[in-house]
């Protein structure tokens, strides 16, 4: 029995995951893919775009969306069974994409791959790690030199680590094909500083290629041939050294609020929350009077992107619902009264 591939794709927040999942789907030409979609927050909004890709071949049942969680937690009780259901299809998919949480470790999901269950009737195809250009060249992942310096002057004994860095990392090692994406937002000197960094961090054989807006042909992105799930030992994690990864780190809200007439100041009044908290990330739908279309929001740091996306459906709430993502602390009640909640 021919396994069906699956390919994982992973990275940071906002890094461009869901863009990319989308231009495979539209790219795919009559392949038979079934899509997996993973959400750290409460609030969905990745299935909701990838449903709006325009592709008659992938319907609402081959996008399974799994919220409120990092796959990497809850592998046993969530991912199998959903990846069992799309196996035993009647008519099982021609490839499995897994588009995992920016907060999600990769290598978890690649073992579970090698679990008896499936191990027969599927393999990992690769892992395809996506790269904001922008957020690495802002230093977003790596730590300040001057500041762990001085924390480290004031309190020998404090453990200094980054969570941020950590996640980056072990998607970094696990990956099978890196993407740097985003690469329209960088100069070229940082984009030439960038690769050679990133080069210098990956395994061998390991390819680096660079894309705007998630698009790689499929022919570049599937078809791997990786088998990820018997070369694990070539794929490091800083978590299986610390005996687990710990989502303590990171918080999640969702902010809902009515609708919005000044998108412009709206938009303005976003960017200054997210610097003043120092949130990683904000997604979500807003509700703009005398439009039929509904305004999809996106946010990675400062940086915020509007458009209309599709029209409010007849049973639909219209609403303004904002997904924040941050470091543990953030100040919550503060957060959602700038934004007018």
């Amino acid at each position: 029995m021919r396994r069906i591939p699956a390919t994982i794709v992973t990275g940071f927040l906002g890094a461009g995951k869901t863009s990319l999942v989308r231009h495979l789907i539209g790219a795919a030409s009559g392949y038979r893919l079934a899509i997996i979609v993973n959400e750290f927050g409460e609030l969905g909004i990745d299935r909701e775009l990838l449903l709006g890709c325009g592709d008659a071949a992938c319907t609402d049942d081959d996008i399974v969306e799994l919220a409120n969680g990092c796959l990497c937690c809850t592998v046993a009780d969530d991912f199998l069974p959903t990846l069992t259901k799309l196996i035993e299809r009647p008519v099982p998919p021609d490839h499995i994409l897994i588009e995992t949480s920016g907060l999600a470790l990769p290598k978890p999901l690649v073992q579970a791959f090698a679990w008896p269950e499936i191990r027969g009737a599927t393999t990992v195809d690769g892992v395809l790690t996506v790269i904001d250009a922008a957020a690495l060249a802002a230093g977003r992942f790596a730590d300040d030199p001057a500041a762990v310096a001085a924390q480290r002057a004031a309190d020998p004994s404090v453990e200094h680590d980054n969570p941020l860095e950590e996640v980056f990392g072990d998607q970094l090692a696990c990956a099978d094909l890196v993407i740097l994406n985003k690469t329209d937002l960088v100069g070229a000197g940082d984009l030439a500083r960038l690769r050679a960094d990133i080069a210098a961090r990956l395994r061998p054989g390991v390819r680096l290629i660079e894309a705007r807006d998630g698009k790689v042909a499929p022919e570049v992105a599937l078809g791997l041939d990786a088998a990820a799930e018997d070369d694990l030992a070539a794929r490091p994690s800083v978590h299986e050294l610390e005996g687990g990864h710990d989502h303590d780190d990171f918080d999640s809200f969702v902010v809902t609020c009515g609708a919005i007439a000044d998108g412009a100041g709206f938009r303005d009044r976003l960017a200054a929350v997210i610097r003043a908290h120092d949130v990683l990330r904000v997604k979500g739908f807003v509700d703009v009077p005398g439009r039929e279309r509904r305004q999809l929001v996106q946010a990675v740091g400062d940086r915020v992107q509007q458009y209309f996306d599709r029209p409010w459906q007849p049973d639909e709430t219209r609403a303004t619902r904002l997904v924040v993502i941050g470091k543990k602390g953030l100040d919550r009640a503060a957060i959602a009264a700038a934004l007018g909640a």
